[in-house]
């Protein structure tokens, strides 16, 4: 484990990408402007931190680490897009590239089979991409502070999902999509543009949490006498 978090490093010494043993390599806050293609040399890499710097891309050889099987962080930098070469990272489980100003995600996302949880929160997305329902152990989904005013079909592929953060977007109706996400136990969907609730949202069989504030909507009656009968907390 290399651990060069804050050192105010500016680029980071050639002798870092020679450590062809790390395992954990944690360069963030550092200022990083860019990241040279010898990255794609260190082949040991399960974790890799380049979170808070001031990257407005990643090379393509990030897609060589596929030995990379927990965390990559990317998040808080400037990055518009993210490489195709990801979708070589079968094994990531945590991708994190929040705090971006990323406008969509890749198709290649879905190649990402590993994921368990992926962050795009902060960004400028307005979908997400059909191949996202390719992602069938994805657990949490965090896509808050985007504009995203719809979303894809194919999002009811995503049937291991629990966690459905959709804070601060544009949508105006919860796509039928949802109804097929059998382990849903939380969704949030504060501060959108929903004006009313459909009614298969009742029937959804795990669903623990439901949060709605800041729309223009409220359940019916019926609604949430079912929901609160299931032991589902509605927050309004």
């Amino acid at each position: 484990m290399l651990n060069l978090w804050r050192q105010q490093l500016g680029k980071v010494p050639m002798t870092v990408w020679q450590r062809t043993e790390l395992q954990v390599l944690i360069l963030a806050d550092n200022g990083l402007t860019q990241l040279p293609t010898e990255i794609g040399g260190l082949q040991r890499l399960t974790t890799l931190d380049l979170g808070h710097n001031h990257l407005t891309s990643v090379p393509d050889e990030l897609g060589d680490l596929t030995g990379l099987d927990g965390f990559l962080y990317l998040h808080d930098n400037r990055l518009t897009e993210i490489p195709d070469a990801l979708r070589n990272l079968t094994r990531l489980r945590y991708l994190n590239v929040g705090e971006n100003e990323l406008t969509a995600l890749p198709e290649a996302i879905g190649g990402m089979t590993g994921l368990i949880e992926l962050r795009a929160q902060h960004n400028r997305l307005t979908t997400l991409p059909a191949s996202i329902g390719d992602l069938r152990d994805l657990r949490e989904l965090w896509l808050r502070g985007n504009t995203i005013t719809t979303l894809p079909p194919s999002t009811g592929g995503l049937t291991e999902l629990r966690h459905l953060d959709l804070r601060e977007n544009a949508l105006a109706e919860l796509p039928d999509s949802l109804t097929d996400l059998p382990r849903l136990r939380h969704l949030d969907v504060r501060s959108n543009r929903l004006t009313q609730l459909p009614d298969w949202v009742v029937g959804m069989p795990s669903l623990e949490k439901l949060d709605l504030r800041w729309n223009a909507c409220e359940p019916s009656s019926s609604q949430l006498t079912e929901l609160e009968r299931r032991g589902c907390v509605v927050l309004i």
